[in-house]
């Protein structure tokens, strides 16, 4: 059932569902949620949305596209200063950059075909390339902000240029590293101590870990991101999606192991 009203379409939820390629059960969970209500229920009980609810629907799932969660789109697009063409330019620019690496990972596996079928060599650093920009500039869009304010663009491109140039070998070391942090970090906090030898060791590995992206090491520059750690929800919720409190066991353990204070 499709309704007009006026020049304005209509539509009620097994409508637009069918339109947006969503479920009505989903758009039932967007109204009780408050982040998609009807325009209006008409007499014979039925939700009915218009135009401005069409847009809503789009904006939110072009949000959902970018991996955003839905207390967050809730907050943005309810925001009294949110504005919606300011919204879809910062869509666009974000799927661009989705479609660049996408296409970086297109021309990485084309270049691997024509290795195997033995039309071109390929150097072992190529064989990452992708996936190191795509680490690259997912970084830069979750913390980019934050890091280049705190520690310069020139500090932060030098980092990214490390990262791009890391040899397989050193890409499987971070990974070992960040690993080995994880578990030890885990069972250091358990104990309750960050003046612990453990907690003092995963410092250590912490500073092992930060060298593989900086090109040069400060105590104060160390404390201070274990610092972003706690201050930034984003990097509080990572550390603590196991055990709620580790990212500030995590950076008081920094603390004393840099000789720094808060």
């Amino acid at each position: 059932m499709k309704e007009s009203g006026g020049d304005r379409m209509e539509y009620t939820v097994q409508k637009l569902g069918k339109l947006a390629g969503v479920s009505s059960r989903t758009l039932r969970y967007y109204d009780e949620m408050g982040i998609l209500k009807p325009a209006r229920i008409n007499s014979s009980g039925y939700r009915i949305y218009g135009q401005e609810e069409v847009d809503q629907l789009q904006q939110i799932l072009f949000y959902r596209e970018l991996g955003i969660k839905l207390e967050v789109i809730k907050e943005l697009i309810t925001s009294p200063s949110f504005d919606a063409t300011q919204a879809l330019r910062t869509h666009r620019s974000q799927l661009l950059d989705k479609r660049a690496q996408l296409d970086q990972l297109i021309a990485n596996v084309e270049k691997t075909i024509s290795t195997k079928e033995g039309t071109i060599t390929m150097s072992d650093q190529e064989k990452f390339e992708g996936f190191k920009q795509k680490l690259i500039d997912d970084n830069e869009k979750t913390y980019g902000k934050e890091i280049r304010d705190k520690y310069g663009d020139e500090a932060v491109n030098k980092s990214n240029a490390k990262v791009k140039n890391m040899s397989q070998a050193q890409h499987d070391e971070v990974n070992r590293l960040t690993q080995e942090i994880t578990d030890k970090l885990a069972v250091a906090f358990q104990h309750g101590d960050p003046s612990s030898a453990l907690a003092q060791e995963v410092a250590e590995l912490h500073k092992q870990w930060l060298m593989f992206y900086w090109n040069e090491y400060s105590k104060e520059a160390h404390a201070g991101l274990a610092q972003m750690y706690v201050d930034d929800e984003r990097f509080t919720a990572y550390y603590d999606k196991e055990q709620p409190g580790t990212a500030a066991f995590l950076r008081d353990a920094i603390y004393i192991f840099t000789g720094m204070t808060q």
